[in-house]
C-alpha cells in the first residue's frame, strides 16, 4: 500500500510539474491531463509521450529517477514480505497439505528434538509413512530439510496442527516432548478426534503414566525403567577389554 501511495503522489507530482512547465498555452485542465498522460507512459514504460520543452524534458529527467527509486522500493519491500517467516511457514504448511491429501494409516510424530529425531529417522529408514508437528520454526525447518513431511504449530494449544496432520485417518502418534502437561493434552487432543488412534508417549513414573493412559495413551514409555533394564542385562553380558 506504501508502495502504491508513493506511485500515485509521483504520477500527480509529474502530472503538474509538466502542467506548469508547459508553454504552449493550454488551460491547466487540459495541461493536467496531458501531464497524466505522460506520467503514466513513464511509470509503464509505453513511451507515447507528447512533445516536450527543454525544462520539461529536464523536469522529466528528474521523473525517471523518482520512478526507478520506487519501483525499487517496491521491488524490495515485496521480497521482504514473501520471504517472511510467515509466509514461508505458510508455503510449508500449503506443501504438505497437498502431500497429505488422501494419506491413511501413517504416523505423527509429534516434537522434533532430539528424541522426535531419532523416532522419525527410525520410521522413515523403516518406510513408515509419517508427519513431523513441530511448533518451534526452526526445528520444523530443520525436519523439512531432512525431506519428512512437517506441519508446524501447536498441537497443545490448537488441534488445526493435529487436523492438518490427518489425525482422523493417522494409525498412531508418537508423542516425543518433554513437557508432562503438553503430553497431556495432546493425548486427550489426538484420542478426542481419533479415539482408535495408538498414541505413545514417554511418562516421567508409574502416577505419570497412569494419568496418560486415563487421557488415552495407549503405551507409556517410563525412561528410568528402560534404563534399569538395559543395565540389569548388562550384568550377564561377558566382560571383552
Amino acid at each position: 500500500m506504501r508502495t502504491l501511495g508513493l506511485l500515485m503522489v509521483g504520477v500527480f507530482a509529474c502530472a503538474i510539474g509538466l502542467t506548469l512547465l508547459d508553454t504552449t498555452g493550454v488551460t491547466f485542465t487540459n495541461g493536467i491531463l496531458t501531464g497524466l498522460w505522460n506520467a503514466a507512459n513513464l511509470l509503464t514504460t509505453l513511451g507515447d509521450f507528447t512533445d516536450f520543452n527543454v525544462k520539461q524534458q529536464v523536469f522529466m529527467f528528474g521523473a525517471m529517477f523518482l520512478f526507478i527509486v520506487i519501483g525499487g522500493y517496491g521491488i524490495t519491500q515485496l521480497t521482504g514480505l514473501l520471504s517472511s517467516e510467515e509466509v514461508m511457514a505458510y508455503r510449508e504448511n500449503r506443501v504438505a497439505e497437498r502431500s497429505l491429501d488422501g494419506l491413511n494409516g501413517h504416523v505423527i510424530v509429534i516434537g522434533f528434538g532430539p528424541l522426535g529425531e531419532q523416532v522419525a529417522a527410525r520410521l522413515a529408514a523403516a518406510g513408515t509413512p509419517f508427519v513431523v508437528v513441530e511448533s518451534d520454526s526452526e526445528l520444523a525447518a530443520r525436519a523439512a530439510g531432512l525431506d519428512y513431511l512437517v506441519v508446524e504449530g501447536d498441537a497443545s494449544v490448537d488441534d488445526a496442527a493435529v487436523k492438518r496432520a490427518r489425525v482422523e485417518t493417522a494409525d498412531a502418534l508418537i508423542l516425543a516432548i518433554v513437557e508432562p502437561d503438553r503430553k497431556l493434552s495432546m493425548t486427550l487432543i489426538a484420542h478426542s478426534h481419533n479415539p482408535h488412534l495408538k498414541i505413545i508417549t514417554t511418562g516421567l513414573n508409574a502416577h505419570r503414566a497412569d494419568l496418560l493412559k486415563r487421557a488415552g495413551a495407549t503405551t507409556v514409555v517410563i525412561a528410568e525403567d528402560l534404563v534399569a533394564s538395559a543395565m540389569i542385562e548388562q550384568l550377564s553380558t561377558p566382560n571383552h577389554r
